[in-house]
């Protein structure tokens, strides 16, 4: 890929939401992965939470089992636990991101608490990276998470864009540029740090632009927008208005 190519993954998630809104067995998110991997998407990402209220065990060993067929990575979320732990070092993805999870949540809310969870995170992170996972952490994009994450074993992070997002759709737009200027700098320390640099989290057609912009942006994680546009358009529509939307803001650096 050219250096300034972004990845795009593609979070199914949603599709689980949809299916388990019913029960039964459609649609099926291995199904809507294929959909994805054959619209272009880079990486498949699941999340598998304490509650299973959306991916199911069943769903992450069919993703992976798919994934590795098409050589496309398998980015399963998860949070800090044992037991997610142990699925992890069964399952083997190809990159695992922690993030930080509460069963009332809605969705995954703000980052990773890096700094004072140290001694927590670090034995699990050098476990999963001692297994083959590249290992992401879902983090705010302040220094002392960045700089945090960089004495751990972790290769990645990832800046939670949800609060951009929502600053966007409040028409907050003085305080959404201020958030892309931190993302800019935050970036650039977590480059020199040695860490790669990845964006997610409420990302739409409206906003990916100016993150995906950024320079040292490596690779964004888009689930629940994509999902549920799909349902206008057709998923392979929906990743490929995405990805060009993408590719013309990387024109623009």
């Amino acid at each position: 890929m050219p250096s300034n190519y972004v990845r795009l993954g593609v979070n199914i998630d949603h599709i689980a939401t949809i299916r388990n809104a019913r029960g039964g067995i459609h649609p099926d998110p291995v199904a809507g992965a294929w959909e994805a991997i054959k619209a272009g998407a880079d990486g498949i990402t699941a999340h598998l939470r304490e509650d299973r209220r959306h991916i199911n065990d069943d769903d992450l060993n069919r993703l992976q089992m798919l994934c590795k067929s098409e050589n496309i990575p398998l980015n399963m979320e998860m949070a800090a636990t044992q037991e997610m732990l142990d699925i992890a070092l069964a399952l083997k993805p190809q990159a695992i991101c922690i993030v930080p999870e509460r069963r009332q949540e809605r969705t995954t809310e703000g980052g990773l608490d890096v700094k004072g969870k140290h001694n927590v995170l670090a034995p699990i992170i050098n476990e999963l990276n001692n297994n083959g996972s590249r290992v992401s952490l879902f983090i705010e994009a302040k220094y002392e998470q960045i700089n945090a994450a960089s004495q751990t074993a972790a290769k990645v992070v990832e800046f939670h864009t949800g609060s951009y997002a929502k600053a966007l759709d409040d028409g907050e737009i003085s305080l959404a540029n201020q958030l892309i200027l931190n993302f800019k700098k935050s970036a650039k320390v977590a480059n020199k740090l040695g860490l790669e640099v990845h964006f997610g989290h409420g990302l739409n057609y409206d906003n990916v632009e100016m993150v995906a912009a950024i320079p040292q942006c490596a690779e964004l994680n888009i689930g629940h927008f994509i999902i549920g546009e799909s349902i206008f358009s057709g998923l392979g529509q929906s990743i490929n208005r995405m990805r060009t939307l993408v590719e013309d803001s990387r024109v623009k650096i």
